[in-house]
């Protein structure tokens, strides 16, 4: 049964009210709901300080993301605890529809999804198996943000090149060795001096 929970934790999503709502699913299980969730590229999750975890646990925070073709898919995000009370995370390249097949079962499988709505769910689980899910996620992350900064590089290289391009032989474009050179030395000053500059 679906019953009130003491303000344990709270969702900040960027742009709305602090929501400390979530709903017990069970006795470790908790959940709330993001509304109109396809406008929120960011949420932070964090604990109230009202109750603390119980000793040698920690909550593995989960994100579901509705498809009317498929059951319930929660994806891990990472952990919080007592050390580690807040965390903020990036929804955006999670909002999109996957091939459930590979997807493990895990804490929140069995609930159901609400379908025009996102959802987090924390599971209170023993700190050593929270820690140990987190680690299987943080190498997937480097590499989606290693693709998404090389991605961002390489259209920055072609625009700023292609502004320089000549006509040469046989309808071909050229574009000047100098010009090449030039990007690279903005884009690496650009770098130094704020190492994010591209995620804008």
């Amino acid at each position: 049964m679906v019953d009130s929970v003491p303000a344990m934790f709270g969702l900040l999503v960027s742009g709305r009210l602090v929501r400390t709502d979530f709903e017990r699913l069970e006795e470790t299980k908790f959940m709330i709901t993001i509304n109109s969730a396809e406008s929120v590229n960011y949420i932070c999750v964090f604990l109230t300080g009202l109750v603390p975890f119980p000793e040698g646990t920690a909550g593995s925070v989960y994100f579901s993301w509705p498809d009317e073709n498929a059951r319930p898919n929660w994806q891990l995000l990472g952990v919080l605890s007592n050390n580690k009370p807040s965390a903020i995370f990036k929804l955006s390249n999670l909002k999109q529809h996957f091939d459930i097949t590979n997807q493990p079962i895990n804490a929140f499988s069995q609930f159901p999804s609400i379908s025009i709505n996102a959802q987090i769910g924390i599971s209170i689980e023993p700190l050593l198996n929270a820690e140990m899910q987190t680690t299987s996620i943080e190498p997937t992350q480097n590499v989606s943000t290693f693709v998404e900064f090389t991605q961002k590089m390489v259209q920055n290289l072609y625009n700023y090149v292609s502004s320089y391009a000549v006509d040469g032989p046989q309808q071909t474009s050229m574009v000047p060795l100098l010009s090449v050179q030039k990007w690279y030395e903005n884009f690496e000053r650009k770098l130094n001096l704020n190492p994010n500059f591209w995620k804008s």
